[in-house]
């Protein structure tokens, strides 16, 4: 999946365009010499500061993840199955956030906040499976200008309902997918839950009615009801595309009027295998351009 993806991005500081870079998961992006195709050496981590996470308050986002200087910190939607898919160029731009031994903030779950080691040996601090990171044109604190770059980029919410995945769709019957239900090899963006558990729609539900789940709860396990709260979303959707609604007991949210589920049988983050169960079609992803329900 990741070992395919290639992704330029065009990134532009306040004055001056910084670079065009590749965010390449199946290398690192250097040259054979060491260094990145612009000359820049490797990226290496400082030492660990200890500098906790902490919970800031902005203007326009709410409650947001910054390090103990108040710097604003992202997630990566390409970051879906919990692995970092920004390296060599890219991390130039994006550098990545680790702190060392964590502390949580008060109002965020210690056990949300983990390190991983990336394919470059460097660790890196994540929150809920998603890595963490800066964005280097953000010079000073409270800095959110890296948000919505390429569609891809999101300022880092402790609160999100949906968040956006950006990957490669693989159903149960191992073949791949595009948005549509047609086979082919591409990189869908296609929506989540804040741990980056794949939603799905069931194609025969009508506006803001769930028309699969028994009043038993009998079939809940195959395809679990998306309990959540109306609370935030990328800045590429409007929260008012949500809303919650009552369905066998369960408050479940609803995206242009589709009820959301999960797939039982998605076992890991990033796992996609509803979209081919029980034929393509039936259970599509959401993606942004997903039409609305009407009445």
């Amino acid at each position: 999946m990741k070992t395919n993806l290639t992704k330029t991005f065009v990134l532009l500081g306040l004055s001056t365009v910084l670079f065009l870079s590749s965010c390449s998961k199946g290398g690192d992006g250097m040259s054979p010499t060491g260094t990145d195709p612009y000359g820049n050496p490797p990226a290496t981590n400082p030492p660990a500061t200890n500098s906790n996470l902490q919970l800031t308050t902005d203007t326009k986002f709410g409650n947001i993840l910054t390090d103990s200087k108040g710097r604003t910190l992202y997630f990566f939607s390409i970051d879906a199955n919990g692995t970092s898919g920004c390296s060599g160029g890219c991390e130039i731009a994006w550098p990545v956030y680790y702190a060392g031994n964590e502390t949580a903030p008060a109002g965020i779950a210690a056990t949300d906040i983990k390190t991983i080691t990336r394919a470059d040996g460097k660790k890196q601090t994540t929150y809920k499976g998603w890595p963490l990171y800066y964005y280097a044109a953000d010079s000073k604190q409270g800095d959110v200008g890296g948000d919505g770059s390429g569609g891809t980029w999101f300022v880092a919410k402790p609160d999100y309902s949906i968040m956006l995945a950006s990957y490669q769709l693989v159903g149960l019957d191992g073949k791949n997918y595009l948005d549509g239900a047609k086979e082919g090899t591409g990189i869908t963006q296609y929506f989540t839950d804040a741990a980056g558990r794949t939603l799905y729609a069931y194609a025969p539900d009508t506006f803001n009615k769930n028309t699969y789940t028994k009043a038993d709860l009998s079939n809940n396990g195959i395809w679990p009801i998306y309990e959540s709260e109306v609370l935030n979303v990328p800045s590429v959707l409007t929260k008012d595309m949500t809303v919650q609604i009552t369905s066998v007991g369960k408050k479940q949210l609803t995206y242009k009027g589709h009820p959301l589920y999960y797939f039982g049988s998605d076992a890991k983050r990033g796992y996609t295998k509803g979209v081919s169960v029980p034929v393509p079609g039936v259970w599509p992803i959401l993606t942004l351009n997903t039409a609305s329900l009407t009445n």
